[in-house]
């Protein structure tokens, strides 16, 4: 089966300017985990063209010895993210679910229309739609089919507010995406310790709260495609 993996366009924090992108572990790691059990992981974008980077996605120690920096030197793999088709433009009915990568910059392009029609059509044909660390700002302010509200009722988790702190990066983002979906959420829970492992799946979606759950958002995913 096919999953679709959407990626950030966004390059730069709006406040500052320093640079931002996808979060490249997030994508490395559940790509693997879906590839090597013989399913597919296509990729695409925002915007479309080429998928900016996170830098500091390549210098975390957990990320390295998770294997991206391997990815990283693989010109074949990294050719994935050169040309990619704009979320606009994908058919959607081809593939059995949608996964939400993260990096800081979804919160500046993950709350556009494009990307909640995706993510809604994914939801009202019952299909698999899940997302790690900021990939859940993807989740906010959906409206399914029948007026009701993707996240009403449903478990999930995200990226936290004391690990944008960690991460320095509480006075750059537009909001806090824990805030958010402890909103609109049912329920929205985290791990004991800031960035250790936590995958939340309720039915057919399935969230991560930070890099390290990627691996785990992945096996998740490999469960409900059987």
């Amino acid at each position: 089966m096919k999953i679709l993996a959407l990626s950030t366009s966004a390059h730069r924090y709006q406040s500052s300017g320093l640079r931002t992108g996808m979060w490249l572990g997030e994508f490395t790691h559940f790509y693997d985990v879906l590839t090597e059990a013989g399913h597919e992981v296509e990729l695409a974008s925002v915007a479309g063209g080429t998928i900016p980077i996170d830098p500091v996605s390549l210098k975390t120690p957990v990320i390295q010895m998770g294997g991206t920096n391997k990815r990283y030197e693989d010109p074949e793999f990294m050719s994935l993210l050169d040309d990619t088709p704009s979320i606009s433009d994908v058919d959607l009915d081809s593939y059995a679910g949608i996964y939400l990568i993260g990096g800081h910059g979804t919160m500046f392009d993950f709350t556009t229309e494009p990307v909640k029609a995706a993510v809604a059509h994914f939801a009202d044909a019952g299909k698999i739609v899940s997302g790690v660390c900021h990939g859940p700002v993807g989740l906010l302010e959906v409206t399914l089919a029948d007026g009701t509200s993707l996240l009403d009722g449903r478990r999930v988790t995200g990226y936290s507010w004391s690990e944008e702190k960690l991460a320095r990066r509480a006075d750059e983002v537009p909001f806090s995406l824990e805030e958010k979906l402890s909103a609109e959420a049912g329920e929205y829970t985290t791990a004991a310790v800031p960035m250790t492992k936590h995958v939340v799946v309720d039915g057919n979606l399935v969230t991560g709260q930070n890099p390290t759950s990627a691996t785990g958002v992945g096996e998740a995913v490999l469960e409900l495609l059987g």
